[in-house]
């Protein structure tokens, strides 16, 4: 089993930036693919960006294309995710989860374990 927590949401103006991490429990770490979701008030939970096991291949939605970065460090049991140019529109609850498939899927079922989310909101 897994367990994650997130950290490094707030506040930021638009254009600004920050960076997410997740820290996961267990040795198996290195096991899983990795992904960021997020959910914004009234919305579905949506696919943000991935990495698979060995950090070899990511992943993203347009959304994210060319502002955010996905990492891992295997050795710190960390994911994160650095987000640029950030808009109003990426305010929401941001996810780490899980996937114990290794491909990095885009979609939410594939992913076993979740953590609790962290609040980022962007003003304008």
């Amino acid at each position: 089993q897994v367990q994650l927590v997130e950290s490094g949401g707030g506040l930021v103006q638009a254009g600004g930036s920050l960076r997410l991490s997740c820290a996961a429990s267990g040795r198996t770490f290195s096991r899983y693919a990795m992904g960021w979701f997020r959910q914004a008030p009234g919305k579905e939970r949506e696919f943000v960006a991935a990495i698979t096991m060995s950090g070899g291949n990511t992943y993203y939605a347009d959304s994210a294309k060319g502002r955010f970065t996905i990492s891992r460090d295997n050795a710190k049991n960390t994911v994160y995710l650095q987000m640029n140019s950030l808009k109003p529109e990426d305010t929401a609850v941001y996810y780490c989860a899980a996937d114990p498939w290794g491909l990095g899927s885009i979609a939410t079922s594939e992913y076993d374990y979740w953590g609790q989310g962290t609040q980022v909101t962007v003003s304008s």
